[in-house]
């Protein structure tokens, strides 16, 4: 069996594997690049974008650095399957085409420029017709139902509670070359306890023989999630009282979501005052409704909510507004009382929310609230290591809007919660791949499972390193 590490190695985005076995080639995850926009640009069109080398795909989520290349995927000759949970396939469904129309606007936008200086155009990474052309590949599966993939090799996905259709992916394999029949585990990305809304990950308690592992937070904790909650409701009643708003930089699937029910939630014990709450992103606006599709993945928690409350719908409520049109959503800067608006995308990096930003970020009675991971090279990333003046469409702008951090928020586990991980797993891997983090982040948790689990074969892969297994 050979493995290889195409993105997400020594980085978080781009996630991409390789793996070869049996005289077939699995691909895990098909993600874009994030980042520097020109790096990015060239990176996201490399060779790994082919897809007649590939037979099939497996999918651990939707999220676009674990799933955005693959219209590209397919529009460069891929006729495999692409094998995920049935969640994740409704949710590409909006997201990839969401991706689509964003290249489309990009690369149009450069190319006024670029004809303006006599230059040749650019082609999108993908079209909207390409990823409805990616759409007819998929395939969903329900967790913990074994499927077989190629002679010798049977895929299972099991609940990884990171986000709406997440999965750990599990390849039962018997090699035809030595007859030995071993354990790949993909860790995808890997989930927290008592995230709200959705249910836990799912321990492997059997274990593996390999392991490829994500490490984002493999070098900090997070706080409880309830003590988060608190934080929130400390932001949002501060903001008010200074007569500001809140704007919130969300994921459209999965944080947005959490955060509606957390309002929701506030609203309803009387700890946040009535003000007006708009999710302006069309995207999550969609999204939602895949989720509200999906009552199977819920956990207990949001059940018993929906027995109790008024409104009987946790992405909903008297207060909540959800925009559609680019007029509405210009209206809200017009806007001269305190309100929260969450919009995309989470690291700034496009959509309404720049917008929003570019109208409010000088004046100190607003707040900016980050609740994920912010990217480096990423405004978001900019404004989280403080920096005092930013460009928002070209323009400088000085910071005088306070922002804050929620990492309890995150969707992510923390390091204890990816130590736990591998703890339960009554086989420890022989092999462990630490992919997805930062090279602080994943060293961290390197050492940590070679001290505290006593791992003796820890790697973090270099991008495009290839291991004989």
């Amino acid at each position: 069996m050979k493995i290889t590490f195409i993105g997400a190695a020594r980085t978080v985005t781009g996630s991409q594997h390789l793996v070869e076995v049996n005289g077939k080639t699995i691909m895990l995850d098909c993600g874009l690049i994030q980042g520097k926009r020109k790096e990015s640009f060239e990176k996201n069109r490399s060779e790994f974008c082919r897809g007649t080398t590939i037979d099939c795909l497996v999918l651990s989520h939707a999220h676009i650095d674990h799933s955005g290349r693959i219209p590209c995927l397919v529009k460069n000759g891929f006729k495999g399957d692409i094998f995920c949970t049935s969640a994740t396939r409704d949710l590409c469904a909006v997201m990839l085409m969401d991706s689509a129309s964003i290249q489309e606007k990009d690369v149009e936008f450069v190319n006024r420029r670029r004809q303006k200086r006599g230059q040749n155009p650019f082609e999108p990474l993908y079209t909207k017709a390409d990823a409805a052309q990616a759409m007819n590949r998929f395939v969903g599966l329900s967790y913990n139902r074994p499927h077989q993939l190629f002679p010798g090799v049977s895929l299972t996905l099991v609940d990884a509670g990171h986000m709406l259709g997440s999965a750990h992916v599990i390849l039962d394999i018997h090699e035809q070359s030595s007859g030995q029949k071993r354990r790949l585990v993909f860790s995808g990305d890997i989930g927290r306890p008592d995230i709200p809304i959705i249910r836990d990950p799912a321990p492997i308690s059997d274990g593996t023989d390999i392991l490829i592992m994500e490490s984002t937070y493999g070098d900090r904790l997070h706080p409880d999630g309830s003590e988060s909650e608190k934080e929130l409701e400390r932001i949002v009643n501060q903001t008010v009282s200074r007569g500001g708003s809140l704007l919130i930089p969300a994921f459209a699937v999965g944080r947005t979501q959490q955060l509606v029910y957390a309002l929701h939630k506030l609203h309803s014990n009387g700890a946040i005052p009535d003000l007006p709450i708009f999710i302006d992103s069309p995207l999550a606006t969609r999204t939602t409704d895949v989720f509200r599709l999906h009552p199977e993945v819920y956990d207990d928690e949001i059940r018993e909510f929906l027995l109790t409350d008024d409104d009987n719908n946790p992405f909903g409520f008297g207060l909540l507004q959800y925009t559609q049109s680019v007029e509405q959503s210009k209206a809200l800067n017009g806007l001269k009382t305190p309100a929260i608006i969450i919009s995309s995308s989470g690291m700034l990096e496009g959509g309404r929310i720049l917008h929003h930003l570019r109208n409010r970020i000088e004046d100190p009675r607003n707040t900016v609230l980050f609740t994920s991971w912010q990217a480096p090279d990423t405004l978001g990333r900019r404004l989280v290591e403080n920096e005092k003046v930013v460009r928002i469409f070209g323009e400088e702008f000085q910071v005088g809007a306070r922002v804050e951090v929620l990492p309890g928020f995150s969707g992510h586990a923390d390091k204890q919660g990816l130590i736990d991980f591998v703890r339960v797993m009554n086989k420890k891997p022989q092999r462990t791949f630490i992919v997805h983090g930062e090279d602080e982040a994943s060293a961290s948790l390197a050492a940590a499972l070679r001290d505290d689990l006593g791992l003796e074969n820890v790697v973090i892969p270099d991008q495009l390193q290839s291991f004989d297994v």
